[in-house]
């Protein structure tokens, strides 16, 4: 008997810590993010705002770039993706890893470089830019160099891109000579490693703000179709990633596309560097390029199984 009481007073106190578990899981959130959004604050401004209202617990466990932030969510390590990498995005979302996308800002990356300009890309466009800087920089290795951050990130994506509309395979560009220094590293650090050896990279506008004050860099080709970096939300499929907080992740989603969380967006940084960091989605789904399902709050009916 005393046996019997012992087995389900242990089968109790299991199913309450389970509860509990449950409890704080439903409660608690975590994101994988790509650099910019982390290393300019906005997303800890967003996060604290969001928790302030919901009592949700948010941990930000991956934040070295849109690959690697992927990565996380497709082996269901987090709930939520904030990225800015759409033909990755969409196969992610075809793959099944995750639920709808969400596109809730953008801004445009920058080809910054040292102020004399040695591979003459000034009034050029990106595609011109950047025959320009292979052209000069195989002529003239010790006078042009380009920092690539060579992390799989979604700049380095953006940047592959442009080295296939300027009519090269990245693969040979990757090996083409000591012009072509390969940082691995996050945004800020590619920053610094290009000021400090007078080359050219490619940066989101937001994190070249941020980091501009110890810059010698200057924007040489900014704005433009070409050089648009919109960013995007994704919940984590939990039919394929059982156990991630998808409802959590949506309530966040919403948040990102609310009038409240759109307002954080569009002024974040203009007290401190004259101008935002980025622009809010907010009526700017042409401008983004995002579909109108694209630019609307989440539904929650995948997160059946959350």
């Amino acid at each position: 008997m005393q046996r019997t009481l012992k087995i389900s007073m242990l089968l109790m106190a299991l199913v309450v810590t389970g509860a509990a578990l449950s409890s704080a899981d439903e409660g608690r959130l975590k994101i994988a993010t790509t650099s910019s959004l982390y290393d300019t604050g906005l997303l800890e401004t967003i996060v604290d705002k969001f928790t302030e209202e919901n009592g949700a617990t948010v941990q930000i466990p991956s934040h070295g770039g849109t690959g690697i932030a992927i990565a996380a969510g497709q082996k269901g390590d987090v709930d939520l993706l904030i990225v800015h990498d759409k033909a990755r995005e969409v196969k992610f979302i075809q793959d099944g890893d995750g639920l709808e996308r969400r596109c809730f800002a953008y801004n445009y990356f920058y080809i910054v470089g040292p102020a004399d300009d040695p591979a003459k890309i000034k009034g050029l466009n990106a595609s011109e830019a950047f025959q320009s800087i292979m052209e000069n920089g195989l002529n003239e290795p010790d006078q042009v160099k380009f920092i690539t951050r060579g992390d799989q990130s979604g700049t380095h994506s953006k940047e592959q891109s442009l080295w296939k509309a300027a009519g090269y395979n990245y693969s040979e560009v990757n090996i083409s000579g000591p012009w072509y220094v390969d940082a691995g590293s996050p945004m800020g650090a590619t920053l610094i490693m290009a000021n400090e050896k007078s080359a050219y990279t490619l940066t989101d506008m937001s994190t070249f703000m941020a980091y501009k004050g110890n810059l010698t860099l200057v924007p040489l080709i900014e704005g433009g179709d070409e050089l648009l970096n919109v960013y995007s939300a994704i919940a984590i499929n939990p039919e394929k990633h059982p156990g991630v907080n998808c409802r959590l992740a949506n309530d966040f989603i919403d948040y990102l596309i609310s009038a409240e969380g759109q307002e954080i967006i569009g002024t974040y940084g203009q007290e401190q560097y004259g101008k935002p960091l980025f622009f809010k989605g907010e009526d700017s789904c042409d401008v983004m390029g995002c579909s109108a399902e694209e630019c609307v709050v989440p539904t929650q009916a995948g997160c059946a199984e959350a």
